[in-house]
C-alpha cells in the first residue's frame, strides 16, 4: 500500500472515530445562543451605546478610506518621479521637459512654477527682489504645496488613533454603569444581571482598540512613505532651481 493510500485510510479512520463526538457536541451546543455578543449589544443597547458604536464604525471607515487614498496618491507620485528621471533631464529644454511630464502632476506643477518665476520676474513689485530669491521662493512654495497635499488626511488618522480608545472607554464606563444599575434594581449581584452590561462594556473597549490600532499604524506608515516621496520631490526642486539660475546666467 502506498503512502497516499495509508494517509487516506488514517484520515478516514480518524473521522470515523471523531464523528460521534462531534455530532453529540453539536446537539448539545446547537440550542445555545450567545445573548451577550455584538448583536445583543446593538439590540439591547440604549441610544448612548449605539451612538458610541456608530461613531467608532464611522471612524474606522474613515481611517481605512484615508489609508487607501493616500497609498494611491503616493503610488502615483512615485510613478511620476520615475517618469521625471527617465524623460525630464534628457529633454532639449526645460519647457520641452515639462511637456513630457504628466500634466497636473506634482513634478509638472513644480517645473511650471519655477519656469514661470524665471520668465516673468520683471514687474512693478517683484523687480525689487533679485532673481535668485524670487526663483527660490517660487520653487520652495510649490514644493511646500505638494507636501501639504500629501499630508492631507493624516491629521484624521492621528485624531482617530488618539480618541478611539477613549470612545471605547466611554462605552465601557457606560456599560459598567448599567451593570451597577441592574445590581441595584435586582438587589443582588447575580450573573444574569451583570453579564450583559459587562459584556457590552468589554465589547466597546475591544472595538475602540480595534479602530485605534490600525489608524496609528497607518499614520506612522504613511508618514514614513511621505518622507521618502518628498525626498525625491525636494531633490527635483533643488536641481530645477540650479538649472533655472544657470540657464539665466548663461
Amino acid at each position: 500500500m502506498s503512502f497516499l493510500s495509508r494517509l487516506c485510510t488514517a484520515i478516514a479512520a480518524a473521522f470515523a472515530l471523531l464523528a460521534p463526538a462531534l455530532s453529540s457536541a453539536q446537539e448539545v451546543t446547537a440550542p445555545l445562543l450567545n445573548p451577550y455578543g455584538l448583536e445583543a449589544l446593538w439590540r439591547q443597547g440604549d441610544a448612548v451605546s449605539k451612538g458610541a458604536l456608530i461613531l467608532l464604525v464611522l471612524m474606522s471607515m474613515g481611517s481605512w478610506y484615508v489609508v487607501f487614498v493616500k497609498l494611491w496618491e503616493q503610488h502615483k507620485l512615485k510613478a511620476e518621479g520615475r517618469l521625471m528621471r527617465q524623460r525630464f533631464w534628457k529633454a532639449a529644454s526645460l519647457r520641452d521637459g515639462m511637456a513630457l511630464l504628466q500634466s497636473g502632476g506634482a513634478y509638472h506643477y513644480i517645473a511650471q512654477c519655477g519656469l514661470q518665476a524665471s520668465e516673468h520676474h520683471e514687474g512693478t513689485l517683484t523687480e525689487n527682489i533679485d532673481l535668485n530669491t524670487w526663483v527660490t521662493l517660487s520653487v520652495q512654495r510649490s514644493v511646500d504645496t505638494v507636501n501639504s497635499r500629501l499630508q492631507e488626511g493624516l491629521a484624521f488618522l492621528a485624531t482617530v488613533g488618539s480618541t478611539a480608545p477613549f470612545v471605547g472607554l466611554f462605552g465601557t464606563v457606560w456599560g459598567i454603569y448599567h451593570a451597577l444599575t441592574a445590581i441595584g434594581v435586582a438587589g443582588q449581584a447575580s450573573i444574569d444581571k451583570v453579564a450583559g452590561p459587562v459584556g457590552e462594556a468589554l465589547i466597546m473597549t475591544a472595538v475602540g482598540l480595534a479602530v485605534a490600532v490600525p489608524a496609528v499604524l497607518g499614520y506612522n506608515w504613511l508618514v514614513r512613505r511621505n518622507k521618502v516621496v518628498m525626498d525625491s520631490v525636494r531633490g527635483f526642486g533643488a536641481d530645477l532651481h540650479a538649472v533655472l539660475l544657470g540657464k539665466r546666467a548663461a
